[in-house]
């Protein structure tokens, strides 16, 4: 009995030391902008939030997105519910390419601890012509840097922006 003690101990100890290095290298900073963009050194999105406290057009509009297509099955600003997990910790656990592909192609998991299904969106332009807008946002509220409830302030959304968005919605 010892033993599993200790083994559950090691374990747990190795769990926060994991936790805490996956904390670390989550990479939120938005290193540069590009026609109202914002991404980190790595290319991939983000948000941003200015000295005034305006968040950044796509962490926005991902509040408003994620709030039309997503919060019936993973609750209000990313939270999760009963029914499926908490997409502002997702934002932040998973790869930025994995959260997209699960999200174009769906995922099934079915096995004795766990029966999930989320369905593909990848045809839903209510989704994909806002998918990086949703990621920004679940990344911002994974992070706490914004609050539950609609941002306040708001930088302006840039021309590219509404030229992107209208052509992909068509």
């Amino acid at each position: 009995m010892r033993n599993f003690a200790i083994l559950l101990g090691t374990a747990a100890l190795m769990t926060v030391a994991q936790a805490a290095t996956a904390q670390d290298t989550i990479n939120i900073d938005a290193a540069y902008s590009e026609d109202g963009r914002y991404y980190t050194e790595e290319d991939i999105p983000t948000f941003n939030i200015n000295e005034a406290g305006e968040v950044d057009w796509l962490t926005y509009s991902g509040f408003r997105r994620y709030h039309s297509e997503c919060h019936v099955c993973h609750g209000p600003e990313g939270e999760g519910s009963t029914y499926a997990p908490a997409l502002k910790n997702s934002a932040l656990e998973m790869d930025y390419y994995d959260f997209v592909d699960v999200v174009v192609n769906g995922r099934q998991r079915i096995n004795a601890a766990e029966n999930s299904v989320m369905p593909a969106f990848g045809d839903n332009p209510n989704v994909m012509c806002y998918l990086d807008d949703i990621y920004v946002y679940l990344k911002a509220r994974g992070v706490e840097a914004v609050p539950r409830g609609r941002p306040g302030a708001k930088e302006a959304k840039s021309d590219v922006i509404r030229e992107d968005e209208n052509a992909c919605l068509g």
